[in-house]
């Protein structure tokens, strides 16, 4: 099929790298590996994280230019079989794709929507009605998580809707594993407030608790709350903390494979690509069982998971895997052939052909 390709969060050709640019990257990608041509349709970014009358009134004009320049592209007769538009929620919902679709019969496909009830507030609940109706009326709702599969059930009780696993492009971690030192420790996060900060602080009052073992923690990741994240690590000892800062993506791979465990209690995680980058390096990975974390990590089989909010328990289950080499390095290699069978570019790729035709019918 030709796709027309839209994510309104967040453009794959977007300069800010992040977890939501990879994904919208790799699934096209995904979607090209199956068969498909994909174009992007639109570079127009609906993003509002505090939206004012004036913003939104802005973004719907902005919106209008954007249907009106598709509309006259299409009727050239570069029409597409279909619009696929990832990540559409609250904050960023797609203002063009459902009218282009009903304006030329062409099918709606949404993949990772997400809908929560308590954001129907202000000049969000336009938005959160607008995405209850596009997910009902689409031909297909493709969801990554059981969590967000949960949540548009309960708005569109009739809406299609199948499952897409989490997934990575695992080519950057073909080379074997080589001998990590398995007392380092590593975690990938940017230092931004909310979620991450929160992360931050869990992991450095957790590692406080282990002063008797002889680990240390490197930290990829740079951000507004690069100060705080300091100041949070600053009760440890700094020779066992090593900030990096950001680093380009080719980087991360070789950084992963060096350390022996992956750490990241995971606050509020849609799911966490890198959890699955650790893994792919062969790395067990220390957790919460929280949000979307059991998607992509697999309790006492990849990784440990502790009960949210528990910073002892995430300490005992970094020392568990810092006492016990043998298990840190089993579950490490369950990880990596977890992600490598089940989590690759490929195996969405093969998904996405079994799933596309669906919307046909």
């Amino acid at each position: 099929m030709r796709i027309a390709y839209y994510a309104p969060l967040k453009s794959p050709d977007h300069p800010v790298p992040s977890g939501d640019r990879q994904m919208a990257r790799m699934l096209k990608a995904a979607l090209e590996l199956a068969g498909n041509t994909v174009e992007l349709a639109s570079e127009f970014r609906s993003f509002s994280a505090n939206p004012t009358v004036e913003s939104h009134a802005a973004a719907l004009a902005e919106a209008e230019h954007e249907i009106a320049r598709l509309s006259a592209l299409w009727e050239t007769g570069k029409k597409p079989d279909l619009w696929f538009c990832y990540h559409p929620y609250y904050k960023a919902p797609d203002l063009i794709g459902p009218r282009l679709s009903a304006r030329f019969a062409i099918p709606y496909v949404t993949a990772e929507a997400s809908y929560s009830a308590r954001r129907n507030i202000g000049t969000w609940a336009e938005n959160q009605a607008r995405l209850a109706d596009t997910v009902k009326s689409a031909a297909l709702n493709i969801c990554f998580t059981a969590r967000d599969r949960d949540g548009l059930a309960e708005i569109a009780p009739q809406g299609r809707f199948e499952m897409l696993p989490p997934f990575i492009e695992v080519s950057a971690f073909a080379a074997p594993p080589t001998g990590s030192d398995p007392s380092k420790l590593i975690a990938v996060g940017m230092m931004r407030p909310g979620d991450k900060m929160e992360s931050y602080r869990m992991l450095a009052r957790a590692l406080e608790m282990l002063p008797h073992l002889p680990w240390r923690l490197s930290v990829v990741g740079d951000g507004a709350c690069r100060a705080e994240v300091e100041a949070e690590f600053s009760r440890i000892a700094p020779v066992r903390i090593e900030l990096l800062g950001e680093r380009r993506p080719a980087e991360v791979p070789n950084l992963l494979r060096g350390a022996g465990i992956y750490v990241w209690p995971g606050c509020g995680e849609a799911y966490g690509l890198a959890y699955l980058e650790a893994q792919a390096a062969g790395l067990p990975v220390v957790a919460q069982h929280i949000a979307g974390v059991p998607e992509v990590v697999r309790d006492g089989i990849t990784g440990l998971l502790t009960p949210a909010d528990d910073i002892a328990a995430l300490a005992g289950a970094i020392e568990r895997l810092l006492t016990n080499e043998t298990e840190s390095l089993e579950l490490g290699a369950a990880a990596r052939r977890f992600v490598f069978e089940e989590r690759s570019l490929e195996a969405a790729a093969k998904r996405l052909a079994m799933i596309l035709p669906k919307v046909r019918a």
